[in-house]
């Protein structure tokens, strides 16, 4: 079963597939999508959708993790990755594959313990839970890959508590 996580925004969107078919969890894929930030936005939006439905076609996988939308101080930041987050969603929709989304903070309390991590540590567990000899590069696909273990982590979780509530 491949899980493919995503660490959206509109200039670079991290992405990271994990086959949890064995005893461990493997990486499989991990890496970027960058846009020119000179062409319009409408196009860069199309780009990246083009680039989520070819991941989800060369990979099909089984379901998939987004980090969600976080808003401190930047609202054009802000609006831009939810732009970016919307068509990565459509794509998946469009595919047919469930989607979680998680806060920054989830992600990195369930690799962690600590709500509060720095992109070193997060990117360190990461390494040493998917037995890379080298955390990810860049930190974009790093955060893709853990936003992906974190669903692992958290999906038998929840699809419990949802057959609770049928």
């Amino acid at each position: 079963m491949f899980v493919l996580g995503i660490d959206p925004g509109l200039t670079t969107t991290g992405y990271g597939v994990i086959d949890n078919s064995g005893r461990v969890p493997e990486a499989v894929a991990a890496g970027v999508i960058r846009t020119d930030a000179s062409m319009l936005t409408a196009a860069r939006l199309a780009e990246i959708h083009r680039d989520i439905s070819g991941l989800i076609a060369d990979f099909t996988p089984a379901t998939a993790a987004i980090e969600e939308v976080f808003v401190n101080r930047n609202r054009g930041t802000a609006m831009a990755v939810g732009r970016a987050s919307g068509v990565i969603m459509l794509a998946m929709e469009q595919a047919d594959v469930s989607v979680t989304e998680y806060s920054p903070s989830a992600v990195k309390m369930a690799l962690t313990g600590y709500g509060s991590a720095g992109k070193e540590q997060v990117a360190d567990v990461v390494a040493m839970r998917l037995k890379l000899k080298t955390p990810p590069q860049p930190a974009d696909a790093a955060d893709a890959l853990a936003i992906a273990l974190c669903h692992l982590q958290n999906e038998p979780m929840r699809r419990a508590i949802e057959g609770a509530n049928r």
